[in-house]
Parts: structure tokens; C-alpha cells; sequence
């Protein structure tokens, strides 16, 4: 299973010199959507309404298939039990998206935590660290979390 789970690192998330440019934004939202994942199982309780909200963020959002969403959901309840390391993820990220890009991405993770009516602390935590991560000010992580909340 690690094999696997280091095979689709590999193969879908690391951009060589050589990647094209629809290789690249495809690594990036398969990035983001691991990001997502990761919110979705901190507290380590899944909700229906958070399955809901993510295959469906995945799904639309990103525009992958549903084989791609089932890859993420495997590889997230094995990133669930390893020890966490976002930089891959983040630092992708930060390099190719805008800020307003990634400013979105905090306000979709925000809606993943509050796909079940709460908040759990894991979850907070998880989003401020993602956002500071991701170079996301303070008033903008905050921002999200009242437009994220308000919907």
C-alpha cells in the first residue's frame, strides 16, 4: 500500500523540468484536493455531510473523474496515519498559484470544516496552519472564515 501511495506521489504530484503545462495545473489541483482531504480527516471522524462536500469539491471544482477522487480518498486515510508533511503540497502551490488563487483555496477548506455545522479545533488549527503556509495575511484567512461561514 506505501508503494502505492509513493507511486502516485510521484507519478501525479512532482513536476519535473520536463512537465507540461496541463501536467503541471493537474498536479496542482490534485494537490489542493490532498490539502482538502486532510481537513476533512483531522478530527478523525468523516460525516457524511464532509464525503459530500469534498467528492463534490473534487469533482466540480478541480474537474476530475471519480477514479481520481476514490485515488485521494485512499491516499488521505493513509496521510492520515503518517506523519503529516504539507510542504510538498504547499510549496507547489505557493509557486504556481496567485494569490487570490489561494486565498480561494483557504475559503474551500474552511467550507470542508464547515461542512458539519462545526468546527472542531483540529480543523481550525489545520486551516490557520494551511493558510500561514500558504502565505495567506491573517485578514484574509479571516475573511474566508466568515464568508465560509455565513453560506
Amino acid at each position: 500500500m506505501m508503494l502505492r501511495v509513493k507511486k502516485f506521489f510521484e507519478s501525479r504530484l512532482l513536476i519535473s523540468e520536463t512537465s507540461s503545462q496541463n501536467d503541471i495545473e493537474h498536479k496542482l489541483k490534485l494537490g489542493c484536493a490532498v490539502l482538502m482531504l486532510e481537513v476533512v480527516h483531522v478530527d478523525d471522524e468523516l460525516h457524511d455531510n464532509e464525503a459530500q462536500k469534498i467528492r463534490h469539491l473534487l469533482q466540480q471544482q478541480f474537474e476530475i473523474n471519480e477514479t481520481e477522487t476514490e485515488e485521494l480518498l485512499a491516499i488521505a486515510h493513509e496521510k492520515k496515519t503518517s506523519a503529516t508533511d504539507y510542504h510538498q503540497f504547499t510549496s507547489l502551490i505557493n509557486q504556481h498559484y496567485s494569490q487570490q488563487q489561494k486565498i480561494t483555496l483557504v475559503e474551500q477548506l474552511w467550507h470542508i470544516a464547515y461542512a458539519d455545522d462545526s468546527i472542531d479545533k483540529f480543523e481550525e488549527h489545520l486551516v490557520r496552519r494551511l493558510a500561514e503556509l500558504l502565505h495567506v495575511p491573517h485578514r484574509h484567512f479571516m475573511q474566508s472564515k466568515h464568508r465560509a461561514a455565513d453560506s
